[in-house]
């Protein structure tokens, strides 16, 4: 029963996130772009209507329609990582990806764009102009946490 604890983390990714997300555009006094962290961070406010990185915005109920069969796919695999014993981490990364799946997957079906709130100072022009929330964060984190525990798995150490 230890595995449940894992059913709060898309909640709180999801829920949090839209949180930030709402703050953000009901906050018509926010400028375009606010540096934080000594400038290493900057809060902007930008409207994806694409992908990552604003892959297929011309297409936009393609994007809509692959990102609700995504999370329903994330979903299925989250709930059967529910019903295997061990293993912790990819059950972690399933929940991390879901949360931040659903996120973006409900900004794409009821605002028809996702809304993406801050950057990273770098000096490196392309990444500096990539927007970022914390649904990103999640779906990558996750990413990589079913990579490695899902690996350790196959390998034979996946028991924890």
């Amino acid at each position: 029963m230890k595995e449940l604890w894992s059913v709060w983390i898309p909640a709180v990714v999801a829920v949090g996130d839209l949180r930030i997300k709402n703050r953000i555009e009901s906050d018509r006094q926010m400028p375009k772009e606010k540096p934080i962290l000594k400038g290493r961070v900057i809060l902007r406010h930008f409207h994806n209507p694409g992908a990552f990185l604003s892959l297929g915005r011309e297409h936009g109920a393609l994007v809509r329609l692959l990102s609700v069969a995504l999370t329903l796919a994330v979903a299925g695999l989250f709930g059967l990582s529910l019903t295997q014993k061990g293993n912790g981490l990819a059950r972690t990364g399933y929940a991390l990806l879901l949360g931040g799946a659903f996120s973006n997957t409900y900004d794409r079906l009821f605002r028809k764009y996702v809304v993406d709130y801050f950057s990273f100072h770098t000096g490196i022009g392309a990444l500096d102009r990539m927007v970022f929330n914390l649904a990103d964060f999640a779906v990558l984190i996750g990413a990589a946490c079913i990579v490695l525990g899902e690996g350790n798995a196959f390998m034979g150490e996946g028991q924890g």
